[in-house]
């Protein structure tokens, strides 16, 4: 964001601040609360491979509906290797495998292979039941953030071409040190992107940790948003540190307010996918040493996002 632009957006918000009457004030307040009580609204979990590290398929799968999912998202290395395992195995394997679990794919994530190699990624994830491919952006030439943006989106037209013929989205997350990276990126790439099948995968964990300010931006880019992570910065995920600090990553463990970033999400009816994410140090690793005890720790999340849904929770953790 440019000075002005900064200053502009400051000014409005003094302006309204100074003239925003009580009643509107009232109804703002009575509408958070009516969202909040909303008792039809749930999250669509998928299990991403990674939290289990390289463990086995036959060990992941089962975890599957234990965090009440029926859907898996495939990591490869150097997250996990699950994506690898399905080669390994030959994919009508993996597909007999998936039944035997009752589980199926929903996608993959490949940030090794960036938004512009994914053309045989789409046809396996088709075949493979999927309809949903997660990666990173690239840099793009241009004077402006909006110019670099709209380069972006110009150069993945070929790739959204193949994403239309296999019904599999191309869904960009905001990564750090990445051109879709900061608000006003995501903002612009809802804006640009010429089809559905190019949308964003949102990880607040990347954004600033301003509950307030990821609610509105959800708001923004309600029409694109494709899957959510479950995912606040907490300390970190770069150093190794006490397992209960890097365990801030998820939601409830860490000081994020998950509260408001859950009432917008209530708010567009969002209908994707949501996964209870963070990354171990280092990758590779379960997020905690065992299959039963990652899930429980990701259960205790998916409880704390329920009491937020279910409004019996407000600016509080589960610890």
């Amino acid at each position: 964001m440019n000075p002005a632009e900064s200053e502009s957006q400051s000014l409005s918000r003094r302006q309204f601040i100074k003239t925003a009457t009580a009643g509107v004030a009232a109804t703002a307040l009575a509408s958070q609360s009516a969202v909040a009580q909303d008792k039809n609204f749930s999250l669509n979990y998928i299990l991403s491979s990674c939290m289990y590290g390289e463990l086995s398929l036959d060990e992941v799968l089962p975890e599957v509906h234990k965090i009440g999912a029926t859907e898996i998202d495939l990591w490869p290395r150097s997250h996990g290797n699950q994506r690898e395992q399905i080669d390994a195995m030959g994919h009508d394997a993996f597909l007999e495998k998936m039944k035997k679990n009752n589980v199926t794919c929903g996608m993959t994530t490949r940030y090794d292979y960036g938004p512009y190699k994914l053309q045989e990624e789409m046809k396996i994830v088709q075949k493979l039941g999927g309809n949903c491919i997660v990666c990173g952006s690239r840099n793009a030439p241009g004077d402006t953030l909006k110019a670099q943006v709209a380069a972006f989106v110009e150069n993945m037209k070929p790739h959204i071409e193949v994403a239309e013929e296999t019904g599999v989205t191309i869904a960009i997350e905001n990564h750090s040190n990445a051109l879709i990276e900061s608000p006003d990126s995501l903002r612009y790439l809802a804006d640009m992107s010429p089809s559905k099948k190019l949308g964003i995968a949102y990880a607040p964990y990347h954004l600033p940790q301003d509950p307030e300010l990821q609610a509105k931006l959800i708001t923004d880019i309600a029409p694109a948003l494709t899957h959510f992570y479950a995912w606040e910065h907490g300390m970190g995920c770069h150093k190794k540190i006490p397992k209960a600090q890097e365990m801030q990553q998820l939601p409830g463990y860490g000081p994020l307010d998950f509260g408001p970033i859950i009432n917008a999400l209530k708010a567009i009816n969002f209908t994707g996918r949501t996964s209870i994410f963070m990354h171990p140090v280092p990758r590779g690793i379960p997020i905690l040493p065992t299959a039963a005890e990652s899930t429980q720790a990701i259960n205790r999340s998916r409880e704390y996002l329920q009491t937020l849904i279910d409004g019996r929770l407000v600016g509080q953790q589960i610890q």
